[in-house]
């Protein structure tokens, strides 16, 4: 059964950083009108960094690597901002790679399995955190707190098959697990409700370095 489509596959341009002491960032994405290769980009800080040849990451500390491979975001989403700021946000603003339609990427289950279009299969990982390159972008007042509050983060992904992406692929959901939760329960528990942070371990395919900093926390309190 076919859940959604891609609308766009966005891809960064390189620009000057000056919300970070880095010397670019590859947040400005522009979609592309060819096929896209996607693979596992390895590890964070020494891999390839984005999942999308060709697609440049600068804060390689905090964004990349394998459990953020590839970034989603919803058109309904955005059609929502687009409401609260009062002025229209094109496919690519909030610096995903794939643009979607048709398909809850917020309620997604952390741990299920998208097919895009013939080969691609990806897996949801969590919410993205917003940070300083992000609201130097947008440039509105309490960005990253309005942006958390609202909880439409969007969803990182991990590459579970590499393949091809394009726009106009079908989105379906091919499995889902038995025992999660869903990309905005978990970002909403782990920013704005700690009593409930080992909710977030019933999630099986957690990335392996929330779970400990989640475990921690937890002996920790």
């Amino acid at each position: 059964m076919i859940d959604g489509k891609v609308l766009q596959v966005n891809v960064g341009v390189p620009r000057a950083n000056p919300a970070k002491q880095l010397a670019m960032t590859g947040i400005d994405k522009l979609p592309v009108d060819h096929p896209v290769y996607v693979r596992a980009p390895g590890p964070k800080t020494t891999g390839l960094h984005s999942g999308l040849v060709g697609d440049p990451i600068g804060d390689i500390k905090h964004h990349g690597g394998d459990n953020q491979a590839v970034y989603a975001y919803a058109r309904e989403d955005y059609d929502w901002w687009a409401a609260e700021l009062g002025r229209e946000l094109a496919g690519g603003t909030f610096g995903e790679n794939l643009t979607t339609a048709g398909i809850d990427v917020n309620a997604a289950l952390i741990g299920e399995v998208w097919r895009i279009g013939d080969e691609l299969e990806l897996q949801p990982t969590f919410g993205r955190i917003p940070c300083a390159t992000f609201q130097a972008r947008m440039a509105e007042p309490r960005w990253l707190k309005r942006f958390t509050k609202a909880n439409r983060t969007g969803a990182y992904l991990r590459v579970v098959t590499p393949g091809h992406v394009r726009a106009g692929d079908a989105i379906s959901v091919i499995y889902r697990p038995a025992k999660s939760v869903s990309i905005a329960e978990a970002f909403g528990i782990y920013m704005l409700d700690p009593a409930s942070l080992g909710r977030l371990l019933d999630a099986e395919s957690l990335p392996e370095d929330l779970r400990k900093e989640v475990e921690d926390r937890l002996n920790l309190g």
